[in-house]
């Protein structure tokens, strides 16, 4: 067993240079965002440093990876994501992504139900939705607007802004929550190809 952890841990050095590499990431930078000195860094990336949890988690963040990426930890061999869904008043929100930091996915279903006061909310960050069935309220600063399915919609959420359904069924939608500044992009083929 002793000679399998040393094995897995000797290729995390390895796997931190190339993930480093392939952001192009320097150890300055690297040692900026995670608080972990340079030299640390270094020995880590050549093997001389062996690896702990205090260490590794905040490069996990940084790189915007779960830590088992890190490690190389063997794969389960259940492919289905396992999260726990968030149940509020007047809707579930099940958590899609893992990863720490970066671009969040959610599916949002607002259950069936009575007319809903709006109340707007503000925070930092940058939301994309679509949605997928019903009749999404959405209340966007000035603008009242119904969302029917297959629409989407993208603000910032420094504007005061709230969700709701537009009529007495559930409705479902995808979201998409980055930090401020951070939004998604949509890449379509030229046409003619």
């Amino acid at each position: 067993m002793d000679e399998m952890i040393d094995d897995v841990l000797s290729a995390v050095g390895p796997r931190l240079r190339a993930l480093r590499l392939t952001r192009e990431t320097t150890l300055a930078s690297l040692s900026e965002a995670t608080g972990i000195s340079v030299s640390t860094l270094s020995r880590l990336e050549s093997g001389q440093r062996r690896p702990n949890l205090e260490l590794l988690l905040p490069l996990a963040k940084a790189h915007q990876v779960p830590l088992d990426e890190l490690v190389g930890a063997p794969s389960t061999g259940d492919p289905r994501v396992h999260l726990r869904p968030i149940v509020k008043k007047r809707m579930t929100i099940i958590p899609l992504t893992r990863r720490p930091g970066g671009v969040q996915a959610y599916k949002h279903i607002l259950h069936a139900g009575g007319p809903e006061q709006p109340d707007p909310q503000v925070h930092e960050g940058y939301e994309w939705l679509y949605v997928l069935n019903g009749n999404l309220r959405m209340v966007l600063g000035e603008r009242d607007l119904i969302l029917p399915a297959g629409e989407a919609a993208e603000f910032d959420t420094r504007v005061p802004h709230w969700f709701g359904r537009a009529d007495t069924q559930a409705v479902e939608f995808l979201s998409l929550f980055g930090r401020q500044g951070e939004r998604m992009h949509v890449r379509a083929k030229p046409a003619g190809r």
